[in-house]
């Protein structure tokens, strides 16, 4: 659990690797409680003048990869000319050290700590007997999931991959798509006892280099004892920790990350989690995919904006229906007026417990689908939909029309393609529908007023959440609320109020559009 004094080791002190290997060895095997999958193998010098440890953990290793390094560095063992070589410690370590850093992304480890945190990066120590300091290869691997298809932001056309657990290849699959040596990232380590790898990673010359720092500045200064998904940054780097909102954007598909690294944003990977963050983010992102730039723009502009109008029913609907039985009869045709009264009349409940009923069931439902295994979740959502519904209805606890709204209101929220957006607007329906039953459409009407204030107040890196709509910026409208012809879109979206549009850096040519620079 993350405190707010983070806990540290009881020998977080650096202790020197000591020349003795059997001192290094038991020490090893003491900080690691005699770990079961803890791997040492020695090998004596071809002289007996001394040995050689190569250690490692199984389990986060590639095997293949262990044995290749173990050969490579110590091919001095080899014969020459029919003959053992004779070879002292020190010869050995200059040998070890010469052969392991020219293979790459090998190091020297000079102390306990650092040996300890390679090893449990899945790196493969080598020690000799006789000298200080290590050598560590970069060894990781293990059992790994493979690259298959985005389970939550599925898409009908454009690429079936997404990310994986893995950092190394969540990073490479987004190197498939930009192949530009501008393609920055940037690693540290955070979480005072898990050590887990971050990597901020942007386009040099695109980002704002502004942004970029204070958002390497607000990562660096994070202290809590495990970050176990990207969950954990996004809560505490947001700007607003009050709010409803989600101030950063988050998905596993490569090409949607890659795109928003061309218009200009930062993306952060967390080892061990398919999800990686998006900063800056607007409200507006949230109801985009990257599938609208792979269809027409008529046919992704109908499609977008029938996703504002499911905001709009899948927030308000259920309000406005209160509101209208409670207080404004007469804005309801007179036939429909008579048909409602008639299904209310062996109702028990007002329209607002009514609601309430209707509105809670319905999120039990969807939340023991979401929890339960696929092909069971989903016949309990719809069987017990069904079944519920129809029940409540025979039954005289709920109003045809009213299970209509609900049922509607529901499937709408399901139209809004960020899931942590739609979990937003789920929680500020019960908000809205409350203060409807009790103040009418004036409740929603003063609602809507403090809602779209609190939005504008936002700031995702110190960019207004409601751009391009507050501040307004014309030219962003292109691709907003309808997609323009693709040939409309040359120009980067302003993130900032101050930027201007410039012809980007030829070194990024990744992308048609031009650059925002300050």
């Amino acid at each position: 659990m993350d405190k707010s004094k983070p806990s540290k080791s009881p020998a977080a002190s650096a202790k020197p690797i000591s020349p003795k290997l059997q001192d290094n060895i038991s020490e090893i095997q003491s900080r690691l409680g005699n770990s079961p999958d803890l791997v040492i193998r020695t090998y004596d010098l071809i002289n007996r003048s001394g040995r050689v440890a190569a250690i490692y953990m199984s389990g986060i290793t590639d095997k293949d990869m262990v044995e290749h390094f173990i050969s490579h560095v110590m091919s001095f063992q080899t014969r020459h000319d029919g003959e053992l070589l004779a070879v002292t410690p020190q010869e050995v370590y200059a040998y070890i050290k010469e052969n392991a850093l020219s293979i790459g992304k090998e190091k020297l480890v000079s102390d306990i700590n650092g040996l300890l945190e390679a090893l449990l990066s899945g790196d493969t120590i080598m020690l000799v007997d006789g000298q200080e300091g290590g050598v560590s290869g970069s060894t990781s691997g293990g059992e790994v999931r493979a690259v298959t298809e985005a389970g939550t932001q599925v898409a009908i056309r454009g690429s079936k991959e997404s990310f994986t657990e893995t950092l190394s290849t969540n990073i490479a699959l987004v190197r498939k798509i930009i192949k530009n040596p501008d393609l920055w990232t940037e690693t540290m380590k955070l979480g005072d006892i898990t050590h887990t790898d971050i990597t901020l990673m942007y386009i040099r010359g695109v980002a704002d280099d502004e942004m970029i720092q204070v958002f390497k500045d607000k990562l660096k200064s994070i202290e809590v004892d495990s970050i176990l998904e990207s969950g954990y940054i996004e809560q505490i780097v947001e700007d607003n920790k009050y709010s409803p909102f989600p101030t950063l954007f988050n998905t596993e598909r490569p090409d949607s990350v890659a795109a928003n690294l061309l218009d200009g944003r930062i993306a952060i990977f967390v080892d061990g989690t398919p999800f990686v963050l998006i900063a800056p983010t607007t409200f507006f992102m949230f109801f985009h995919t990257v599938e609208d730039y792979y269809q027409r723009y008529d046919i992704s502009s109908l499609i977008r904006m029938l996703r504002f109008v499911c905001l709009i029913i899948s927030l308000y609907g259920p309000a406005i229906f209160v509101a209208a039985l409670n207080f404004h009869q007469e804005m309801i045709p007179t036939p429909l007026l008579i048909n409602l009264a008639s299904q209310r009349e062996g109702v028990p409940f007002p329209a607002f417990v009514e609601a309430i009923l209707m509105e809670v069931t319905f999120e039990i439902i969807r939340e023991a689908g979401v929890r339960m295994p696929s092909p069971i979740g989903q016949t309990v959502s719809i069987i017990g939909g069904l079944v519920l519904g129809t029940a409540a209805v025979q039954a005289g606890i709920v109003s045809p029309a009213m299970v209509i709204v609900v049922s509607l209101t529901g499937i709408s929220s399901f139209a809004t393609p960020a899931f942590n957006m739609a979990l937003s607007i789920r929680m500020l329906r019960f908000v809205i529908m409350a203060v409807a039953a009790f103040m009418g459409l004036y409740g929603i009407a003063i609602s809507t007023i403090i809602l779209i204030a609190h939005l504008c107040s936002l700031r995702s890196l110190g960019v207004p959440y409601m751009t391009p709509m507050g501040p307004f910026v014309p030219e962003n409208l292109r691709d907003t609320f309808i997609r323009s012809p693709q040939s409309f879109m040359k120009l980067r979206p302003r993130l900032r109020k101050n930027s201007r549009n410039t012809p980007a850096s030829p070194a990024t040519g990744a992308s048609k559009r031009k650059s925002d620079e300050s």
